[in-house]
Parts: C-alpha cells; sequence; structure tokens
C-alpha cells in the first residue's frame, strides 16, 4: 500500500476542486476560492488581493499560517490541516445592481465580524454537535462554566474600499499543540468532544451560511436588526447578562454588567457610574 505523505491521517488537506464546484455556483454569492499550502496571513492576501482589484466574493484559506494575526496584533498558532484558517473579501461600500444591493453606509461596517461569527456558530453547533456560544466581539466559546474556553477567533480589517473577515477554528488541534492564553483558555472542537471534524463540510457550512447572513444584510442596507441579525446574535451571545471586565483601546478599564448588544453592534454595559456602550475593546468575562 502507498504511503500517504501526510503524517496526520486524521488531518487529511482541503479539496479545493470539490470545494470550489460547491461553492462557487451559477447566481452564488462566492466567486474564488483558493487554498495554499502555507500563507503568512490569509488575511493580508485578500488585502493585497482586493487592493489589486479583485472582486468581493473571493476566499483565501490556508493549510498553515505561519503568520497569522488576532486583535491587538496577537498571533493565531496552528498546525497544518489542524483547523480552518480564511479569509474573505467583502466590498459593502459598492452598489451591486446585479442583487439590487445599494452601498451599505460604512457606520454599519462594524457587524461584519459579528455577523461571521454568527454563521461560524450556526456551523459549529449543527455539524460539530457541541455547545456554542460567542463572545463579543470576536470569540467563538465551547463549553460552559469552568470548562468555557476559546475555539476560535474573527479579525475584521478595513482595506481601502473593502472589509477583509478572517477567521481561525481549532477543529483537530490536540492539548499541547494549543497556545499559551492570558485569558480564557483555546481549545479545539476535538478537545470539546465534537461528533463530527471533517473541514470540509465545516467549511462548505460555514461559508454558505456567511453568504445568506450577508445577503441578508446588504438586502437591508446594513439594518442588522431588519434582516435579524441582531436578534441572532443576542442569542448566540454568551456575553449578555455577564459581569465583564472591559479594556478599552486608549487603556482606559472599567468593570459592569454586559446588558445587551445594540442596533450598531456594540456592547452595552450597566456600570456603577451609569451605562457604558462599547464599539471596540477587549472584555473578559468575570467568573
Amino acid at each position: 500500500m502507498a504511503s500517504s505523505p501526510y503524517t496526520d491521517l486524521d488531518r487529511p488537506p482541503l479539496g479545493e476542486r470539490a470545494l470550489q464546484r460547491a461553492l462557487i455556483v451559477p447566481g452564488g454569492f462566492w466567486r474564488r476560492l483558493e487554498i495554499r499550502g502555507e500563507t503568512g496571513s490569509t488575511n493580508a492576501d485578500a488585502a493585497a488581493a482586493g487592493l489589486a482589484g479583485a472582486a468581493e466574493g473571493l476566499v483565501v484559506v490556508a493549510e498553515r499560517q505561519v503568520a497569522g494575526r488576532g486583535r491587538r496584533d496577537r498571533q493565531w498558532v496552528s498546525p497544518a490541516r489542524a483547523g480552518l484558517t480564511l479569509s474573505f473579501l467583502l466590498r459593502p461600500g459598492t452598489a451591486d445592481a446585479e442583487r439590487g444591493w445599494a452601498p451599505a453606509p460604512q457606520r454599519s461596517w462594524g457587524w461584519l465580524p459579528l455577523l461571521a461569527g454568527v454563521a461560524l456558530r450556526e456551523a459549529v453547533q449543527r455539524l460539530a454537535e457541541v455547545d456554542a456560544a460567542l463572545k463579543w466581539p470576536n470569540d467563538l466559546l465551547l463549553g460552559a462554566g469552568p470548562a468555557e474556553a476559546k475555539a476560535a477567533g474573527i479579525l475584521a480589517e478595513v482595506s481601502g474600499d473593502a472589509v477583509v473577515v478572517g477567521i481561525g477554528l481549532n477543529v483537530t488541534t490536540r492539548a499541547d499543540e494549543l497556545p499559551e492564553t492570558t485569558g480564557l483558555p483555546a481549545t479545539s472542537l476535538r478537545l470539546a468532544g465534537a461528533e463530527a471534524t471533517d473541514r470540509d463540510p465545516l467549511l462548505r457550512a460555514l461559508l454558505r451560511g456567511v453568504a445568506r447572513w450577508y445577503a441578508g444584510w446588504r438586502e437591508a442596507g446594513g439594518d442588522a436588526e431588519m434582516c435579524g441579525l441582531l436578534a441572532a446574535y443576542q442569542r448566540d451571545c454568551a456575553t449578555i447578562g455577564r459581569d465583564v471586565r472591559v479594556l478599552l483601546p486608549n487603556r482606559e478599564e472599567f468593570t459592569g454588567t454586559a446588558t445587551t448588544v445594540d442596533g450598531d453592534g456594540q456592547l452595552v454595559v450597566r456600570t456603577a457610574d451609569g451605562e457604558r456602550r462599547v464599539s471596540a475593546g477587549d472584555v473578559l468575562h468575570v467568573r
């Protein structure tokens, strides 16, 4: 029997042609899908393609990413083929006459990473059959209480008139392969007892979910409440109702109780000094 070129037989490569046939279809949203054996950053690759004129609907997937970044320039590390590492290119401020989409106002673009989180949570919950929830603004959590841990992160960046959304999901990552963290511990679908860890159907479900939610959001002119995105995010968000500590980009820090996420995607926190709305910052769930 011929030997496999892959030392981890439970980590087969993604099938680029099969994924292209499944996702790039007439009338569909996705227009181009590229799978790279290794790259520095899928977000950087998608941003460069966008600046070079690539159309909305580009997806870049990496089997191994060596210079991935999370929020505040944190690293996102994953062994080859152990997770899903991808970025996609959106142009929410450009009209699409074919689909009847007017430009979405720039003030609404902050919903795009939250939209990706809703689609990711739905795909993981349905296919992996594990309890998953969202931590505002950009993390996917598995487990609850003392077992709560981070399995995925989302990073959105504006590049010219485009938005690049990157997702990193730990799928078969083993305990000894997880990075050290200063906040919530890291985990993977396998460590959380997932029923399925096949990355191919997970990627298909995720991208189909993103396309569906994005289409609804564009048809509503970027109105998250009108398209149902606000209600879905509020339903899926584990931060709502929790005591939190918030670190703002200017290093200001405060504590309170997260009461909701509003129509602008901001986290609403009740503090001893009154209500505060947070559009960007690090949020720690206080146990």
